[in-house]
């Protein structure tokens, strides 16, 4: 019976992706402000699924710096390597943490946090910001959550 609803939860997730893209591409239509791009993609993301916090840190001087997100209050500069976003980051991948504390050298912004998706935005080759996603739920974040963020960010240009 929960393998039956793990699947439902998948499924519906991914109709809530298949539902959801094509309204943020409409909405980025046409916009090239990338802060406001960016904006408008979070408070999507965050309406469409109720997460505990989305938001971009964007690479500046060689550290993560706070960009456009929802959610309570949060960290404002993340080192190279350091924390979930950072080691996305170094590491140019995705990364899903399905229990935040067990991650070495989690920075908890919020205690609140119990799982976490981050998803690298590369131009030219390079790492430029992170999409990171945090949820109140142990083990919320998925491939399917991996495959859809990755193809949303890439809607961005930078």
């Amino acid at each position: 019976m929960a393998e039956d609803l793990t699947i439902l939860h998948t499924e519906n997730k991914a109709d809530q992706y298949r539902s959801l893209i094509p309204q943020i591409e409409a909405l980025l239509y046409g916009e090239t402000d990338l802060v406001a791009n960016m904006a408008n993609m979070v408070a999507a993301l965050k309406e469409q699924f109720k997460w505990f916090w989305v938001g971009f840190y964007l690479v500046k001087d060689n550290e993560l710096v706070l960009g456009p997100f929802q959610g309570p209050v949060a960290c404002t500069r993340i080192g190279p390597g350091k924390g979930v976003c950072g080691a996305s980051w170094q590491q140019k991948q995705t990364l899903i943490v399905p229990d935040v504390e067990a991650f070495p050298g989690h920075i908890a912004c919020s205690s609140l946090s119990r799982s976490e998706i981050v998803v690298p935005l590369f131009s030219d080759g390079e790492v430029v910001a992170v999409l990171d996603v945090d949820s109140e739920l142990l083990d919320q974040f998925d491939d399917t959550d991996k495959q859809n963020l990755e193809q949303l960010v890439k809607l961005l240009r930078f």
